[in-house]
């Protein structure tokens, strides 16, 4: 098979103590990071929140104020970036516009005078299913296939370690769905280590093994995909991952099992192992597509928070499902995510309406916009 000869080539990443300032800018702060070999891990995080300057900093074209780098246990902080066991692919292709896609793939090789460079760069194509169209040249490609081709290109050289950086931007959402599902398929066949930078949610949820939501030059949380937006440990994670309900309440009582918070004058309840704590001020939330409304008098399971007293103040239909908006008198605009399981057709703006969702699905948050690092990595390992 053609990606046996591109295994086994993975190999773990640490960042240790990594911190990075500009003048008169903290663009990461203290950074302490194990990428283990072999998994696809993303980066994600908003504009300026750090993750392009550490991808920077593990590729050598950016040296850190202090800390290390370490790529299979090997010290390489201060390695230039030719000399390291790392190839990037970019957004822009960089394709040479003048050369067919099998000279493109084999250039490095070429330049490195390495024997069998064609023989190397058909198998890599093949790899990426474009071998059929090594003899065009990039611009008779589309911009799917090109990006596969710049793919095919870095793992050519078979690199310890792939960077992605905003591989996928500048694809069509079609397109850009579709590459997803293929860079995940050819990451796990290859088996290289794939770190991955994107401000997509949606991207690195459906590719990463592991996924760092960074903000403001530290990681707010990591862990799986799944494990992140169920059970979120801060506002900012709730709001990036998808949309939350937020809620600020004060702790009323505490149990082994619940926690319950008033939130102006409603009880919420809280499952205590889903509560990042049992006393004080706490804000705690729920997904709108957890959420149900109920127009008129409704029965709600006793297993259920409920807030009674909204009215519909928008809705919005999309086929498939409708997001309500609903405003209550003292907790403000609550979202709701309601499938179109019946014909009966939208509840009308302007409609009185209650909304409840499953205790089971609320999760309790911390106050501050960061957490301990070490902790989050814990809770990873512990998921």
């Amino acid at each position: 098979m053609a990606q046996a000869s591109f295994a086994d080539q993975g190999a773990d990443l640490e960042l240790s103590g990594i911190r990075k300032e500009f003048p008169g800018f903290l663009a990461i702060e203290d950074l302490d990071l194990v990428v283990p070999a072999g998994s696809f891990f993303a980066l994600l995080g908003p504009s300026g929140c750090g993750k392009t300057t550490t991808l920077r900093i593990v590729a050598g074209l950016e040296p850190p104020t202090r800390g290390r780098v370490l790529i299979g246990g090997n010290d390489v902080t201060h390695l230039k970036a030719y000399r390291r066991p790392v190839n990037t692919v970019f957004q822009s292709y960089a394709l040479f516009p003048h050369l067919s896609v099998l000279q493109n793939v084999a250039f490095g090789l070429k330049r490195r005078h390495i024997s069998g460079a064609d023989s190397d760069a058909h198998e890599a194509l093949r790899l990426v299913e474009l071998d059929h169209v090594a003899d065009r040249k990039p611009q008779q490609l589309s911009g799917g296939q090109q990006q596969r081709v710049a793919l095919a290109r870095a793992i050519v050289n078979r690199p310890s370690l792939l960077l992605l950086d905003e591989p996928l931007g500048a694809l069509d959402l079609k397109l850009r769905r579709q590459m997803q599902l293929e860079l995940k398929k050819i990451q796990s066949q290859v088996g290289l280590t794939f770190v991955h930078v994107t401000h997509d949610q949606e991207e690195a949820m459906t590719m990463a093994d592991t996924v760092a939501v960074m903000n403001h030059g530290r990681i707010e949380q990591l862990g799986a995909p799944a494990d992140l937006y169920e059970l979120p440990k801060t506002a900012f994670v709730a709001d990036f991952l998808g949309q939350s309900n937020l809620f600020r309440g004060t702790v009323s009582s505490a149990s082994a099992r619940s926690v319950v918070v008033d939130v102006a004058g409603q009880s919420l309840t809280v499952p205590a192992n889903r509560s990042v704590r049992d006393h004080g001020d706490l804000t705690i939330g729920v997904r709108p597509e957890k959420s149900q409304m109920h127009a008129g008098s409704a029965q709600h399971p006793a297993d259920h928070n409920v807030i009674e007293g909204g009215r519909v103040a928008e809705v919005s239909y999309s086929g498939v499902s409708t997001q309500y908006t609903v405003q209550f008198p003292s907790l403000g605009r609550v979202v709701v995510f309601q499938q179109n399981a019946d014909s009966g057709g939208p509840v009308a703006a302007g409609t009185q309406v209650s909304v409840s969702w499953p205790i089971e699905s609320t999760f309790g948050l911390h106050d501050h916009r960061t957490i301990d690092v070490t902790a989050a990595a814990n809770d990873a390992q512990e998921g």
